[in-house]
């Protein structure tokens, strides 16, 4: 495993030391184990863990701007990605983790124990989170690798963007209807699209869009879930 990161990870510019490198390994090891017992991923062959779940995170390093110390919120981490691999990379974020679901939250927790990093870990939906004060326009940059389509991944996501930092989606290939279809609501949510890196990651076709905010968003957003997956921006 330790091979194939390090070699993947210098194809996008990322370097790591072997002890970076063995704390992948450990998080592998956890997530395995833990996928046992909830559901937290399809993808368990050690090759493919590292390039579609680590690697793939990484490429955020490649293709985004990430000040140094910057607040950075993963909404929607899921087993952590791509929240925990820029933590490893980028031991000087401060990193947030926010889920739905607790039990995803008690696995990321032993995660951060494990290998050693920090992190808040944060039990909300990700339209509640972003109403409540300690979170909304706080954080430098946003990342979600969440299925969503764009214009519903940044109604939930942008609240929680300060004025001039960064919304940053992770999403798959041929992504050009749906940017057309979410440039309205990025509008209305105080955004506008800076970039729109399109690369594959062995053979796989994948795109990393990153969204500035502008200026607040209105108050009216994020709305109630139901309305959001209603009628969606």
């Amino acid at each position: 495993m330790k091979d194939l990161l390090k070699r993947k990870c210098d194809e996008i510019g990322v370097e790591l030391t072997d002890f970076q490198c063995a704390q992948f390994e450990r998080y592998y090891e956890l997530l395995i184990d833990w996928n046992k017992k909830i559901n937290l991923t399809r993808i368990t062959e050690p090759d493919e863990v590292v390039i579609k779940h680590f690697v793939d995170s990484l490429t955020l390093l490649k293709y985004c701007e990430i000040p140094q110390n910057a607040k950075v919120i993963d909404v929607g981490t899921g087993a952590g990605f791509p929240g925990i691999p820029l933590k490893i990379a980028r031991p000087d974020i401060e990193l947030t983790l926010l889920d739905s679901l607790n039990k995803r939250l008690t696995f990321l927790k032993e995660v951060c124990g494990n290998i050693e990093i920090s992190a808040e870990l944060v039990h909300l939906r990700a339209e509640e989170g972003s109403r409540k004060p300690e979170y909304r326009d706080f954080f430098d940059v946003v990342v979600s690798r969440a299925v969503a389509r764009l214009n519903t991944l940044s109604e939930y996501c942008l609240p929680y963007v300060k004025v001039g930092g960064s919304f940053i989606a992770m999403k798959g290939p041929e992504l050009s209807a749906e940017l057309n279809e979410a440039k309205s609501a990025i509008k209305t949510l105080g955004g506008k699209v800076e970039s729109v890196e399109e690369f594959e990651l062995c053979g796989s076709g994948r795109t990393i869009v990153t969204i500035i905010k502008e200026k607040q968003t209105p108050k009216a957003y994020p709305r109630h879930s139901s309305k959001i997956k209603a009628k969606p921006l």
